[in-house]
Order: C-alpha cells, then structure tokens, then sequence
C-alpha cells in the first residue's frame, strides 16, 4: 500500500509563499490521481486541489485559485503544492491523499497522514 509523507509547512506572514511536498513509498503512486486537503481548527478536510496521473488538468477550490499550484513529478514519486499570497484563513494542517481519477474531491482511503502544519499571520 501506497505511504504518503507530508513535509515543508511552516509559519509564514501574510503574502508569503511555502511549497508543500508529499513523496510516496512506491512507484505505484504514478498511476493515481493525487489531491491536496487541509483540516483547519474547527471544519472538516477541505479539498484544496488535485492533479490526475499525468499531471495533466489540476483542479483548485476557489479560495486557492490563482494562488496554489499543484504538480507531481513521478519519476521522483513527488507531489507538490506550491502557495502563494498566502492569508491568514490558509492557516490549517495540509495532507495529501490518493483520490478519485473521476473526483478529485472523494479520497481512496478513509485515514490520513501525519500532515504539514502552514500557520500564517496577519
């Protein structure tokens, strides 16, 4: 089974930038859609974004659009999820998942990993 590792978080003021990493266990991570979510104090796992096998069509919540750029690089079993602008209601802690090919929003798996914690101050 596929492990997902989450790092690069930090705390950052308002208008920074971070860029989030996920590297994954096995290969076989290059044949599944990956998405980004983020659980803040109080709500639910939010969809942040997600990208297919191939890197191709990613797909952002509206919040993050023009902002957040996700990419995946196989050959080095990678995601990513690159921030910028970043505000103070991006604060939470992000994971990344294996999702749905036909919906990014719907996770394989019902558990998630450690997480990276992103803390911005206004």
């Amino acid at each position: 089974q596929v492990q997902l590792v989450e790092s690069g978080g930090g705390s950052v003021q308002a208008g920074g930038s971070l860029r989030l990493s996920c590297v994954a266990s096995e290969s076989t991570f290059a044949s599944y859609a990956l998405g980004w979510f983020r659980l803040a104090p109080g709500k639910e796992h939010e969809f942040v974004a997600g990208i297919n096998w191939n890197g191709d069509t990613p797909v952002y919540e509206d919040s993050v659009k023009g902002r957040f750029t996700i990419s995946r690089d196989n050959a080095k079993k990678a995601v990513y999820l690159h921030m910028d602008n970043l505000k103070a209601e991006d604060t939470a802690v992000y994971y990344c998942t294996l999702v749905h090919r036909s919906d990014y929003h719907a996770p394989l798996r019902s558990h998630w990993g450690q997480g990276t914690q992103v803390t911005v101050s206004s």
